[in-house]
C-alpha cells in the first residue's frame, strides 16, 4: 500500500500546537497500523529553523516556493498569531495555490485559512477558523462562507478547522476518511481525544461582551443591563432609561454599538448564564431566572443558538471542580 503524503505549512510565528498535533494524529495512524500509512513533511518558507510562536524551533523538511513543483496528497496549512496581517509574498501565494491544485485535499488549521483566502482557494466554499478571527476571515473574503461554530468543515476538496486544538480533530476525521473509523478511533483512544466532540466551538468564545460603546446615555444603559441581567430590559424601558423615544434609542445604539438592543440583552444574558453554570451547581431553572430568560426551554433555546450546545451539556464540559 502508497503512503500517503502529508505536507504541512508553516509560516515563522506559527502556533507550535497546529503543527505538532496533526503530525502526532497521523504519525498515531501508521503506528496503529503497523504500516506507514502517512509520510509527513514540514514546510517552511525561508531557510532554516521556523521560530514558533512560544520560541521554540522547528527544522522543516522542504522549502516554499523554492521547493517547486512539490506533490502531496494534502496539503495543510499551520495557523499563527496575527497571520491575518503577515507580509506574505506572491510567490508564495501561486506556489500555494498551484499545489493545492494538484493535492487530492487541501486545508488549513486554525488561522490559516487566511492564507488559503489569500490565494483564492476558499472561493464558493464553506469553511472555519477560529471563533475569535471568523468575523474578519468573513468580512475580508466574503465569497467564502464563513461557519464560525464548526469544529471542521470538509467541503469539496477543502478541509478547514477552528482554533489550535482543531487541528488534532482535522487529523482524525482525515484519517477516518482514509482508513475507516476503527483505525480513527483507535487512534483517539491513544492520544486520549473524543473521537467527535460534542458541540461547536463556540461553547469555548470568550469574546462575551464588549466595553461600553457609543454616546454615554448609551453605556449607562448597557452598564446597566450587565449588572442587571434579570431585570426586565424591554425596549420602552430601556430607552425611558435613556432619555429616548424607542424608536429613535433603537436606531441610534445599532449604529452605535453594532448590534440591536435585543441583541446586546441577549448577549449579556447568555454570558451571565454561563458563569452560573461554570462556578455553580444550582438548578438550570434558577439559573434562567438569575439571568433574565422566560423559563428553562427559552435559556435552552438561547444557548443552543448562541453557544452551539445545551446548558446542561455546557456545565457537564465546562464545570469548575
Amino acid at each position: 500500500m502508497t503512503s500517503r503524503s502529508i505536507g504541512l505549512l508553516a509560516l515563522p510565528n506559527v502556533q507550535l500546537l497546529d503543527v505538532a498535533g496533526p503530525l502526532d494524529v497521523f504519525a498515531e495512524a501508521n503506528a496503529q497500523s503497523g504500516r506507514t500509512l502517512y509520510s509527513l513533511a514540514l514546510i517552511g518558507t525561508e531557510p532554516g529553523p521556523i521560530t514558533t510562536s512560544s520560541g521554540r524551533r522547528l527544522l522543516p523538511d522542504r522549502l516554499a516556493p523554492a521547493d517547486a513543483g512539490a506533490a502531496f496528497d494534502t496539503l495543510l496549512v499551520a495557523g499563527a498569531p496575527r497571520i491575518h496581517e503577515a507580509a506574505v509574498g506572491a510567490d508564495l501565494l501561486a506556489w500555494l495555490a498551484d499545489a493545492a491544485a494538484h493535492c487530492r485535499r487541501y486545508g488549513s488549521v486554525c488561522s490559516g485559512a487566511f492564507l488559503l483566502g489569500q490565494a483564492g482557494l476558499l472561493t464558493g466554499r464553506r469553511v472555519t477558523t477560529h471563533w475569535a478571527v471568523a468575523e474578519r476571515l468573513a468580512v475580508r473574503y466574503p465569497e467564502a462562507q464563513v461557519e464560525p461554530d464548526a469544529i471542521c468543515l470538509f467541503d469539496g476538496p477543502v478541509r478547514t478547522a477552528a482554533g489550535v486544538t482543531a487541528g488534532l480533530d482535522l487529523a482524525l476525521a482525515l484519517v477516518e476518511e482514509d482508513q475507516g473509523a476503527e483505525i480513527a478511533r483507535r487512534v483517539a483512544a491513544q492520544l486520549v481525544m473524543f473521537f467527535k466532540r460534542g458541540g461547536g466551538q463556540m461553547q469555548f468564545s470568550r469574546r462575551g461582551v464588549s466595553a461600553p460603546a457609543g454616546r454615554s446615555a448609551l453605556q449607562e444603559v448597557q452598564r446597566w443591563v450587565a449588572a442587571h441581567p434579570a431585570e426586565d430590559h424591554g425596549i420602552e424601558r430601556l430607552a425611558e432609561r435613556a432619555g429616548m423615544s424607542p424608536r429613535h434609542f433603537a436606531r441610534l445604539f445599532r449604529a452605535e454599538t453594532g448590534l440591536t438592543p435585543a441583541a446586546y440583552v441577549e448577549t449579556v444574558r447568555i454570558e451571565a448564564g454561563r458563569r452560573l453554570l461554570e462556578t455553580g451547581e444550582i438548578a438550570l431553572k434558577q439559573v434562567a431566572g438569575a439571568c433574565g430568560f422566560r423559563d428553562v426551554d427559552t435559556l435552552r433555546r438561547a444557548f443552543q443558538r448562541r453557544v452551539g450546545t445545551t446548558p446542561a451539556e455546557y456545565r457537564r464540559r465546562h464545570a469548575r471542580g
